[in-house]
This record gives structure tokens, sequence and C-alpha cells, in this order.
């Protein structure tokens, strides 16, 4: 049974501000619970607790939910990646979950500026657990723009504007790549490359998620 200590915890970690002191995170459903094995403060089930269905945050029922440590990147493990990407204000959980999983699997790391907590459950979900296996960390807008030029990257800039040139020139060494959410855009004040997807001039844009899928696709051609 849970202790009301725990379940004080476990309903703190439905904010941002519960997740940020404790470190901690909500992980719902068998699977994900079972791939994140290595992370896991403690797991309970509805037979643990009464209040279970308020303790967690999805509507159809799930039969174990846990608490779980989100790991701590540093920025010498983002540099290792070939591809940094960027998130630009990006505040749609869906959508920095599904990022999360293409920087898995295209072997890149995340930085995100003023984008959804990678805490939040919904971004867990839709991550399908790559939260704790893709290198991210979280900096402000002062601390990017002093550190991305450090790196000695060039900068990519996933934007349509006038001067934007096909994906496909991007370099193919180490690089940065930065998207922003499809309604504001790249709004950090950094001088980069711009960079576009070729598309039908019909659609006036791309979903940030369906931009970096095929950017990072034609990458790691």
């Amino acid at each position: 049974m849970l202790s009301q200590s725990q379940e004080k915890l476990i309903k703190s970690l439905q904010t941002k501000k519960g997740r940020e002191k404790s470190g901690l995170c909500l992980v719902e459903g068998e699977k994900l619970v079972a791939e994140i094995a290595d992370h896991l403060e403690f797991s309970f089930t509805r037979n643990d607790s009464e209040k279970f269905d308020s303790l967690v945050t999805t509507e159809t029922p799930q039969t174990i939910a846990a608490v779980a440590r989100l790991p701590q990147w540093t920025k010498e493990t983002i540099e290792n990646t070939k591809t940094i990407v960027v998130l630009d204000g990006v505040q749609d959980p869906g959508n920095v979950g599904t990022i999360l999983r293409l920087c898995l699997g295209f072997h890149a790391s995340l930085l995100l500026i003023e984008s959804a907590d990678v805490g939040n459950p919904k971004v867990i979900r839709s991550s399908a657990g790559s939260v704790f296996r893709t290198p991210w960390i979280k900096l402000n807008r002062k601390e990017a723009l002093q550190y991305l030029p450090s790196l000695n990257r060039p900068i990519y800039r996933l934007e349509k504007v006038s001067d934007s040139i096909p994906l496909q020139k991007m370099e193919t060494g180490p690089i940065v790549l930065i998207a922003g959410s499809e309604g504001n855009g790249i709004t950090l004040p950094i001088k980069g490359v711009s960079i576009m997807i070729e598309q039908n001039k019909a659609l006036e844009s791309l979903n940030v998620s369906s931009a970096l899928a095929i950017a990072l696709y034609e990458r790691n051609r």
C-alpha cells in the first residue's frame, strides 16, 4: 500500500514545480514502466491505493504506474552527438515527446529552450520512454545564446524565409539544427543558415515534429 507521503509525492508530479523540485516524474502503463525499470523509484497499482485514478493522468484505465527519476544529462553528453536539435519555444507536449523519439531514432541530442517540460506525463507518453534514453538539456534563452556559438558548429535554422536553402545542402559534419513552433517559428536571435523543406506551395507550413522527421531523415541518409 502507498503511504500518505508517497501519494502526496505522486500528486505533486502532475505539476512542473513538483517535478523540478524532486527530479522525479510519473510514468504510466505496463509497457512503459517495464521499459524504464532502471530509472524507477517505486511502482504502484490500483490495489495499492484507493486514490489510484486521481494519482494518474490518463483517462483510459491503467494497471500500473510508477515514480521514476529523470536522467541528468550534461552539455558534454549532447556534444557527443553529430546533430544537436534545438527546440525554441515548442510548448506542445506531444510534439516534444515525438521529437525526443525522433532524436533517439536518428542519433541526435536535444536542447530545449522555453519548451514543454520533459517530465510532463504527456511528453513521457508521446516519447514512448525516449526521454530516458535521448540525451537532452534545458537552457534559458540567455544561456543558449552564449552556449550555441561556443560549439563551433554550423548552425542551421529550419525555417522558410527568402534566403532559405534546401535542407539537402546541410553539411555532413556535426551541426546544430534549430526548430521553432509552427505558430511562432524560431524567435531565438542567433545567426545561422536558414534551410527549408521543399513542399507543395498550397501547404503553408509543417508541424514541427513532421518537419524535423524529414530533416533528420535527410541528414542520416
